[in-house]
């Protein structure tokens, strides 16, 4: 059956990340996590401490890398382990662990510096916060992007302070907001990050925070189900005072409407999160990945609906 939706190599009615690197690259291309031994300002008392109450004392991801192992060590690693499942694969060097700015910008240029002079690094994506991008930093990332091709992944999970606030995320939406309009006028990428099921928001919120990304200029987002991990703040809170979970069912259907509500120009870089299984509480159901995904492309076709069917131009 022919697929209506333009942005597709498949049947995926969404703007997936596979088309975007395959057309633009014109071939396979895998992110390889690294960890750089940054920390968090949420973290170490700068704005607070104890980080984010859904992140593990990993930091954001499952796959780190090993703080061990130097930075090269680690991306010859992960290069290796990508091109067993796909030998003619082309790579990102991706900055994952924590917030990857937070710090002085000689440190920011020593992290990347080496993967800029690489040939086989087709891009770099660095996560971070928006509280934490110095003018300088901004200005350095830019002066890359000239040459290479410079992902910002913005850690924003919710447009509503207030569940930010209870996530100790410890920024508010108005500095997201004035630091991807200062973003959009340099050449980097910006990739935001939400995350659906958060305490004692609705569903109406979740798509709210869909509708007000879809309206930003970025040019991707990934959509993530909250994890209970073991020994995080929000297993503990969730343990004394239960909160609702979405079922596999209802965070399907959510998130189809939040795709329907973001244009179709946008990247979509997941539709769900990966799950550790070994320390993972719940919702077990986030543990098969291919499941959820498959799930959201069945019901996208059987609503015969499209990313950015809903989404209405300013």
């Amino acid at each position: 059956m022919h697929n209506p939706f333009p942005y597709s190599l498949d049947n995926k009615r969404y703007h997936t990340w596979n088309y975007y690197l395959k057309s633009h690259f014109g071939h396979k291309v895998c992110k390889v996590p690294l960890n750089a031994g940054f920390t968090c300002p949420n973290r170490d008392g700068s704005k607070s401490v104890g980080g984010c109450t859904f992140c593990s004392s990993l930091g954001s991801g499952e796959f780190q890398g090993v703080t061990t192992k130097n930075l090269l060590e680690q991306f010859e690693s992960g290069a290796e382990v990508m091109h067993r499942k796909w030998p003619d694969a082309k790579l990102m060097a991706y900055f994952q662990s924590y917030t990857n700015t937070y710090g002085p910008l000689c440190k920011i240029k020593d992290c990347i510096e080496p993967f800029m002079q690489r040939n086989d690094v087709m891009g770099i994506c660095v996560a971070t916060r928006a509280d934490c991008l110095e003018e300088d930093v901004i200005e350095y990332l830019n002066e890359c992007a000239q040459s290479k091709e410079i992902w910002i992944e913005l850690g924003l999970q919710t447009i509503h302070d207030e569940t930010s606030q209870r996530i100790n995320r410890a920024h508010t939406f108005k500095e997201f907001k004035d630091k991807v309009l200062r973003l959009s006028s340099t050449n980097c990428k910006i990739c935001v990050h939400i995350m659906n099921s958060l305490p004692d928001e609705t569903k109406e919120m979740m798509i709210e925070t869909a509708k007000v990304i879809g309206k930003l200029p970025i040019h991707a987002v990934k959509i993530h189900m909250l994890h209970l991990i073991e020994g995080t703040k929000i297993l503990k809170e969730y343990k004394e005072k239960p909160f609702h979970l979405l079922s596999q069912e209802e965070y399907v259907e959510l998130v189809v409407t939040q795709l329907r509500y973001l244009p179709d120009t946008m990247v979509i870089q997941r539709v769900t999160g990966d799950g550790m299984k070994d320390s993972l509480y719940g919702p077990l159901w986030t543990l098969n990945k291919t499941q959820v995904t498959n799930d959201i492309d069945k019901l996208m076709a059987k609503m015969n609906v499209m990313q950015g069917d809903l989404y209405e131009q300013r």
